[in-house]
């Protein structure tokens, strides 16, 4: 059984996450007990989106006695086609790139320049998300929730290792310089 809900938030994932996720449950008319396995968008999207997430994934997974398996969000864009370039918007005049054949990656997601974006297109693929023309339904950066979890189901006899965000650039923040002093304990 397949039950989702799509929200939009104004950055209170963490928050909202939990309440959403026992609604959709309560909707489907299942218990936590019963699922097989938890399913999580490993991005690359939104930072504190895709940590809060994969967190909470984890957490439950492990609460549950059951795998978390991850799902990049441009895997699940492509799921279905033989050949796709995939691409998410990641600001700064570039997008998170990635093909696919049969699949399978043919690489490791990357940051791209939009202007070069089509030149990472393999023969005959079909362009997604902000590869495909806009106003198209290609044009979607949102994955079918459906399309995760068909990945993850397939996955589920060889979860792999625990899910962990893909990041493709350094955070903005960063520590401050110098560190702070320690603090003496006598």
């Amino acid at each position: 059984m397949l039950a989702s809900r799509a929200e939009t938030t104004d950055r209170r994932e963490a928050e909202r996450l939990i309440p959403l996720i026992e609604a959709v449950l309560a909707e489907a008319g299942v218990a936590w007990p019963a699922l097989d396995a938890l399913a999580v968008s490993t991005g690359p999207g939104d930072f504190t989106g895709v940590r809060v997430a994969v967190a909470a994934a984890r957490g439950l997974a492990m609460a549950l006695g059951r795998p978390a398996i991850g799902v990049s969000r441009l895997e699940a864009l492509a799921e279905g086609h033989a050949a796709a370039l995939v691409a998410v918007d990641a600001r700064r005049g570039m997008v998170a790139a990635q093909a696919f054949a049969n699949g399978a990656p043919l690489a490791p997601p990357a940051l791209v320049p939009v202007e070069t974006l089509g030149s990472h297109a393999p023969p005959g693929a079909a362009l997604l998300g902000a590869a495909a023309a806009p106003d198209t339904p290609e044009a979607s950066e949102s994955p079918d929730p459906a399309a995760l979890a068909r990945i993850a189901a397939a996955r589920l006899s060889d979860p792999g290792p625990p899910p962990a965000p893909i990041y493709l650039r350094p955070p903005d923040a960063a520590p401050s310089e110098p560190a702070p002093p320690l603090l003496d304990d006598g």
